[in-house]
């Protein structure tokens, strides 16, 4: 029996699946959730790849109470001057390439993909988009069109006109990006696909593509950002730097947060002509920009991005049975593949009850995913490769 049920929701709160892990969360810290039966859940999602600084981390909690003690929402972005935002875009642009020197804070990943959309075809002019099959990039009618899950798409349809689709790490797939395209769009490394990892040659391919006929490369690295790769963002692994960067999820240290990031140059084409090309009420979000400072701060001074391959490492090496199919990783951004969708459910709700977290992917059902807090430590690596050997063990 997994913990709760979907009754525990009430009569109130709309459901999003009929059969949902209903684990009832009393309190959060660090790599662990806790029950409201005291039991204590070693998490290895970590919220979906947002927590990559675990949970409730004393700093950022600290400047979650700080700016709370100031201000909180004082007008729609971009209006007034906020102390917050500024520090933030000034940090990620530390931390960035040149060409990568202006952020716009928005509110969650699928708002930065429909925005950073908008820009591509502000910028070019054009409307067609190129995208890839397996890519899922949210879950809003533009977010949706250059996704490939045709089971979240059919009944709302009809999406965006001139998406294209070509295979992910397929050289042929360049044939599609010509003078007519706006943008070239695809995750760094592919998530809900079951985390596919391109090669440096293919996307440095689709860059100099992308050059050449004067289209937008968006990346988007909604969950492979921050850390969790092993490098600050997946890009710097493959030799490519994007013309608009989408980010969200771990930005925001546990806050709702997203980002696209691009030139100023080619910002600037959203604040004229006409002005306000893209506006967010709650965009940039004082609380939320204080408490992505802090967390990028925690990621540098623990040096968890240095520690992200050795752990990933370890848990892989952990993870031997007969029954695993492939174990796709790249820093602690896991997938693990089994013969069957029926048998990862069961070891997702076997984990749950040895008291460890792991999710399944939407488009990619016979693999379950790992992603779990950048400081989970080597004891709780050992402990949950142990329990979900057991798990997979009793699946069988």
């Amino acid at each position: 029996m997994i913990p709760g049920s979907i009754e525990a929701f009430g009569p109130h709160l709309a459901h999003t699946s009929p059969g949902p892990l209903a684990l009832e969360v009393a309190k959060a810290e660090g790599s662990y959730i806790y029950s409201r039966d005291g039991k204590a859940y070693l998490d290895l999602i970590a919220g979906l790849a947002v927590g990559n600084v675990g949970h409730r981390h004393p700093h950022v909690l600290q400047a979650i109470a700080k700016q709370c003690a100031d201000y909180l929402h004082v007008i729609p972005y971009g209006e007034f001057v906020q102390k917050p935002q500024v520090d933030l875009a000034n940090k990620l642009a530390a931390l960035l390439p040149e060409r990568l020197d202006s952020c716009y804070f928005v509110n969650s990943g699928t708002e930065a993909i429909e925005a950073a959309l908008k820009l591509a075809k502000r910028y070019t002019g054009r409307h067609k988009l190129v995208a890839c099959r397996g890519a899922y990039h949210g879950s809003t009618h533009g977010s949706l069109s250059i996704s490939s899950n045709e089971q979240k798409k059919y009944h709302v349809r009809p999406l965006l006109p001139e998406v294209y689709f070509g295979n992910y790490n397929d050289p042929n797939c360049l044939d599609l990006i010509d003078e007519h395209t706006a943008a070239f769009v695809a995750e760094t490394v592919q998530g809900d696909a079951g985390v596919r990892i391109p090669s440096a040659s293919w996307l440095q391919a689709v860059e100099k593509r992308c050059r050449e006929v004067g289209c937008m490369l968006i990346l988007d690295e909604i969950q492979s950002g921050f850390g969790r790769t092993g490098r600050l963002f997946a890009f710097e692994h493959f030799g490519v730097v994007p013309d608009i960067l989408v980010v969200a999820k771990s930005l925001g240290g546990g806050m709702p947060m997203g980002a696209f990031i691009s030139s100023r140059h080619i910002m600037h084409s959203l604040s004229h002509d006409p002005i306000l090309g893209h506006i967010t009420t709650f965009g940039g979000h004082p609380v939320c920009c204080a408490a992505a400072l802090a967390a990028i701060e925690v990621l540098e001074k623990e040096q968890l991005v240095a520690q992200c391959e050795a752990k990933g490492a370890l848990l892989e090496s952990l993870l031997e049975h007969p029954a695993i199919v492939e174990v796709r990783r790249i820093g602690l951004m896991m997938a693990v593949e089994f013969d069957s969708a029926e048998r990862v459910r069961k070891i997702v709700q076997l984990c749950l009850q040895r008291g460890v977290i792991t999710f399944y992917f939407l488009s990619c059902p016979d693999s379950f995913r790992i992603a779990p807090p950048l400081n989970i430590s080597e004891e709780e690596i050992r402990a949950s490769a142990k329990s979900i050997l057991e798990a997979i063990e009793a699946a069988t």
